[in-house]
């Protein structure tokens, strides 16, 4: 049995850098395609511990898991929030810690433009809720408006309830009793804008340190300056000059 480990963001592939940039540990589609080919057929034990993250990045896993040939077991251990708790309902069977949690919510995203592209994102958003509903619909048998309210409430659901609900089929290591997991946030953790900050300054430093390569010698006697320190990591963040990070009141 291979085990394919879903730990961290669930990012796209294009995204996955800004994460790791601020050390965060990411899975993407490929990474999940590559577990997959190399199970070559054989069961697979998918462990899942994640705050979610891309929603379509979490679909792309999901459709990959349920097309997979062999059998497809899934353990959540820790976390299945958000885009993570759909990537769980991948699973021919779905297993649950005593200590673990689901997080079930509405799609959200950042808008900006005229109010035609308002309208065009609050379409999108709508849409992309009842896709989850008839994921988590078609795995528990709820009825469709219940499962909605619940991810209205930004619903979070341990071992014993998310057995008795359908989101899982058995709790793990026998009849211990479900507790309440640490709470953490289950929506994408960086915005448009950042991203596309942090992947230019990626690229940027990318192309400094291929410069730098024939003066090897040189720079193991100083130090390198080419990485980003700390506060220009939270600079982009803030959105502010690194200085004023470090001015006082």
């Amino acid at each position: 049995m291979t085990a394919v480990p879903i730990k961290g963001v669930i990012s796209s592939d294009d995204d996955a850098e800004v994460y790791q940039f601020f050390g965060y540990s990411t899975v993407t589609p490929t990474d999940i395609a590559d577990a997959i080919s190399n199970a070559n057929g054989q069961p697979i034990t998918v462990e899942i511990n994640s705050p979610g993250g891309d929603v379509f990045a979490g679909s792309e896993i999901f459709t990959s898991l349920k097309n997979y040939s062999g059998n497809v077991e899934v353990n959540i251990v820790g976390l299945a929030a958000s885009a993570a708790s759909i990537i769980a309902m991948a699973g021919n069977t779905v297993k649950i810690s005593p200590t673990g949690q689901l997080m079930i919510h509405r799609a959200s995203t950042v808008s900006q433009g005229n109010s035609d592209n308002l309208s065009s994102d609050l379409q999108g958003l709508n849409s992309t809720d009842q896709a989850i509903v008839n994921v988590y619909q078609e795995k528990t048998g709820m009825d469709p408006q219940d499962i909605y309210r619940m991810m209205s409430d930004e619903t979070w659901i341990n071992a014993q309830d998310a057995v008795k609900q359908g989101f899982a089929d058995e709790i793990m290591f026998a009849k211990q009793p479900a507790t309440v997991a640490n709470i953490a946030n289950g929506q994408a953790l960086f915005n448009k804008e950042i991203v596309s900050k942090v992947k230019g300054l990626l690229h940027k430093n990318d192309n400094s340190v291929a410069a730098s390569e024939t003066q090897s010698e040189e720079k193991n006697n100083r130090t390198d300056d080419s990485q980003p320190t700390l506060n220009s990591k939270l600079a982009i963040l803030f959105g502010k000059k690194e200085g004023m990070l470090n001015a006082k009141n």
